[in-house]
């Protein structure tokens, strides 16, 4: 699988590199708005989309958690389903965390696995049809916003407080998966994560289209921040953003000396394995990684002296309104 890096020019103020690509993403833009519009199999129970305007990492596996979650509490029988990015099967497949590792099921089913029943699968309607079968009542979808092959019923954009939307123009110009416009009409809510001028410049876009706008942060999970309190660390992550997890490990206490950043959802090999212990033993430092890392790395055996010397910081999603969205989805869905 190849690993994925955002080019900077997609976060600066359009010109060059992205006026130069314009043309293509207007296309794509369009094409993008047209396919959304796809009548998509309509499930006989619930289905919640957690997505983002934009390509890369906002935080919508945290949400799809957080929001599973809520819903296991209030006694309702959820699954995920999640396409499984980066894993060898197209299901649909329920996971089995003891046969399937991340090489099979991709990053974010391990994880979602570990709090609810996850179905991996490519066609978002198949695995949809396969939780009604399996006994769900609910379905969180993590990502798949823009896929038209399953009718939503209640569908959240997460955006990013630092990054926002970006340049505000269409891939491969800028980071948006199809125009904003278009996405805003078919959502009915945003969340922030994370403090930003770019955030807040999305929060009034998505006002300005009536779209209700919802702020949240990752806190670190009390366990997992109290390991890394005042070690010194070298933090390594391959996701979407990993400044911000960097950002995330200073907070909770401990003292980065160094980072290495590798591209989104990069698939560790023996030479990265090699290249950072030996970085940290030269360094006397403890490793730090993020839960979507090590999950990548669980099952091969060339990783196994890198995944067991890791630490890792955990992180949940924090609504500043909680109640307020919680209560939007059980008005919407009769939940």
């Amino acid at each position: 699988m190849v690993s994925l890096r955002a080019p900077e020019f997609w976060w600066r103020k359009a010109g060059g590199r992205a006026a130069l690509l314009y043309p293509a993403g207007a296309i794509y833009g369009a094409v993008a708005s047209q396919r959304m519009k796809r009548p998509g199999y309509r499930a006989e129970i619930p289905v919640l989309c957690i997505g983002n305007p934009t390509l890369g990492g906002a935080g919508k596996t945290p949400t799809a958690i957080a929001l599973g979650e809520w819903l296991k509490r209030e006694g309702r029988k959820v699954f995920f389903l999640t396409r499984g990015y980066g894993g060898r099967e197209a299901g649909p497949l329920l996971v089995d965390l003891s046969k399937h590792d991340a090489a099979a099921i991709g990053d974010e089913a391990p994880l979602l696995a570990a709090i609810a029943p996850t179905i991996v699968a490519q066609d978002r309607a198949a695995g949809a049809k396969l939780a009604e079968a399996s006994g769900a009542e609910i379905v969180v979808m993590d990502d798949g916003f823009q896929n038209p092959s399953l009718t939503k019923d209640f569908s959240v954009l997460v955006v990013d407080g630092d990054r926002g939307i970006g340049n505000g123009l269409v891939f491969p110009a800028g980071p948006l998966r199809a125009p904003l416009d278009p996405q805003f009409k078919l959502a009915q809510a945003m969340i922030v994560v994370g403090e930003g001028g770019a955030g807040e410049k999305a929060a009034r876009l998505a006002k300005e289209d009536g779209l209700p706008t919802l702020r949240a942060k990752l806190i670190a999970d009390p366990a997992s921040a109290g390991e890394l309190k005042n070690k010194h660390v070298l933090a390594f992550a391959g996701i979407g953003t990993p400044e911000k997890f960097f950002r995330s490990l200073e907070a909770a206490g401990a003292i980065v000396v160094e980072t290495r950043s590798f591209g989104d959802h990069h698939r560790f090999g023996e030479t990265d394995a090699a290249m950072l212990l030996a970085q940290a033993k030269a360094g006397g430092l403890d490793l730090a990684t993020t839960e979507k890392d090590l999950a990548r790395m669980r099952g091969d055996d060339t990783l196994k002296t890198l995944s067991e010397q890791s630490k890792v910081l955990r992180v949940r999603l924090a609504l500043e309104d909680e109640q307020r969205f919680l209560a939007a989805i059980a008005n919407s869905l009769k939940v």
